[in-house]
Formats: structure tokens, C-alpha cells, sequence
């Protein structure tokens, strides 16, 4: 991809995704506030190139802003015949965005009253930075850094992220030991185990539906029931094995509080239907999570 293209391609995608790209920015402020007040105030550790980013700014006091924006460009560059225009040209605001965020937060030095009790610094900066990387997350960005490897070596080699992720994670908290200590890199652990806590809650609750299959005796009047709320039925043929009498199944994705409207649609129209209902962590598709996300 030429550098011509690739800013046609940005253009094109922040002119098209403009309310993604806004949400993207927010975040990363969000997440450069985090790291600025919390992260490096405490002199705890992070991962990823954020982490080496971060150990350098203890040990040479360079601003971990241009290490992270000069190594994910550098990543970015090495695995674009990998990944897919949107997630690079996202990826690549966000990263942006992030170091610019880290920048202008050390220029302002605005003076904050921060805890003194670092157990509950690491639990903020742990929300924060959770929150934020969950929500571009499902966007279809990332935050650059072991994403963008492990993206390219997933692909590559079949390497599952989450073990990559974990074996450098592992290395560059080892190497923070040395630099700002034990205890500091136990309160960051602690921090960094919020964060993924965080991330994992905030990514679920965005696709999290729950799938509901009912053997009702009105499935047309249940089906026009859900379609009034918005949500769409797909009906199958079953027939009972034992009975062997022909009984339509449907099948829908609903909202938790939708749930419980036909459950109460249900009691008063047919009290003797059969409802089954289960969780679905990720819906994808037409009036869902949209497939360009992946």
C-alpha cells in the first residue's frame, strides 16, 4: 500500500466511520489520562510496547509517547499485508491518538489530588484503561502494540493471541521487577488483572444477547409480538419424537429486558409454551455486530 492510498484510505474511512473514529478518540484520551496519572505517577508497570514504553521513561526518562508512536508505526508497516484496511487505518488513529493524548497531558501537567492508597490507584487505572481499549475493541480497532503482532502471527503461523500475549507480558514484567521493584509490580499486576476483567465485561456487554427457542401453540402471534419490538424470528419445522406431532420452533435474539416481555406475553396468552432461553456472548450479522468489526 503507497502512502498516497493509505491517506485516501484514511480519509475515506474517517469520512465514513466519523462517529467511530470520535468514540476512538475519547477513549484514548481516557486511556493517556490513565497511564499519565496513574500508571507512570505510581511508577507502575504496563505491558505490551506501552510496557517497554513505560520502562523506559524510569530508567532514561524518555517520554513514552514517541517510543509508542515510532514502535507501532514500525508494526503497523511490518504486518499491513496482514490485516485488513479498517482495523491498520483504526489501529493507527488510535496509536495516534494515544501518544498525542500522553503528550498533551504532560505539557499541561495539570496537578490532580490523587489517592495516597496505591490499592486504589491501581483499581482506577485499571477501570480506565479497561473501559476504554474494551470499547475500541468493539469498534474493530485495537491499541496497537502485541495486537498488531499477534494479529499477524495468528494468521501467519496459527498462533493463539492470548498465549503470545501472555509469554511477552510475562518477560516484560519480569524485566519491571528489576526497575521499579516488587511491590510496585505486584500493585500493577493487580491493576493490569482489573484491566482485563474490565476489558472482558465491557466487550461482552456489547454483543451479549440472550437466545430464546419456544414451541408455543400462537407462533404467529408470538412471532408479530417480537417483530413490534424490533427483533426479527426464524421459524423451523420440529416434530416431537415421542409424540410425533409437528410443532413450529421459533428461534430469536433478544435484549435481556425484551426477555422478560415475552416471557410475561407468554404466562397471559399461552402459559403451557416451551421457552428456553440462553446466553449468546456474540451476536454477528444484520442488526448486529456488523462482520466490517472483525
Amino acid at each position: 500500500m503507497s502512502l498516497k492510498n493509505l491517506f485516501a484510505i484514511c480519509a475515506y474511512e474517517i469520512k465514513k466511520e466519523f462517529k467511530s473514529v470520535l468514540i476512538i478518540i475519547i477513549a484514548c484520551l481516557v486511556q493517556a489520562f490513565a497511564v499519565h496519572y496513574f500508571t507512570l505517577h505510581y511508577q507502575f508497570p504496563d505491558l505490551g510496547i506501552s510496557g517497554l514504553a513505560v520502562l523506559s521513561y524510569y530508567l532514561f526518562n524518555i517520554s513514552p509517547s514517541w517510543l509508542i508512536l515510532i514502535c507501532n508505526i514500525l508494526l503497523l508497516i511490518w504486518g499491513r499485508r496482514e490485516l485488513s484496511d479498517r482495523f491498520l487505518i483504526l489501529t493507527l488513529i488510535s496509536v495516534g491518538m494515544f501518544s498525542l493524548g500522553l503528550s498533551l497531558f504532560e505539557f499541561l501537567d495539570i496537578k490532580l489530588a490523587l489517592p495516597e492508597d496505591k490499592f486504589m490507584a491501581t483499581i482506577i487505572t485499571g477501570l480506565l484503561k479497561g473501559i476504554s481499549t474494551g470499547i475500541i475493541f468493539n469498534i474493530g480497532g485495537s491499541t496497537g502494540g502485541l495486537d498488531i503482532i499477534a494479529m499477524v502471527v495468528r494468521r501467519k503461523h496459527g498462533i493463539e493471541v492470548g498465549q503470545f500475549s501472555i509469554l511477552v507480558n510475562l518477560f516484560i514484567l519480569g524485566l519491571s521487577i528489576s526497575v521499579v521493584g516488587l511491590e510496585a509490580v505486584v500493585y500493577g499486576a493487580a491493576g493490569l488483572y482489573v484491566n482485563g476483567i474490565t476489558l472482558d465485561s465491557v466487550t461482552r456487554s456489547f454483543d451479549k444477547r440472550k437466545q430464546a427457542f419456544i414451541i408455543t401453540n400462537i407462533p404467529d402471534e408470538v412471532s408479530e409480538f417480537i417483530n413490534s419490538k424490533g427483533k426479527g424470528v426464524t421459524r423451523l419445522d420440529g416434530i416431537g419424537a415421542y409424540t410425533g406431532q409437528k410443532r413450529p420452533v421459533l428461534i430469536s435474539l433478544l435484549e435481556p429486558r425484551q426477555v422478560v416481555q415475552l416471557k410475561l406475553f407468554l404466562k397471559e396468552r399461552d402459559p403451557k409454551a416451551f421457552v428456553s432461553i440462553c446466553d449468546a456472548t456474540e451476536v454477528l450479522g444484520q442488526g448486529f455486530k456488523s462482520w466490517r468489526s472483525l
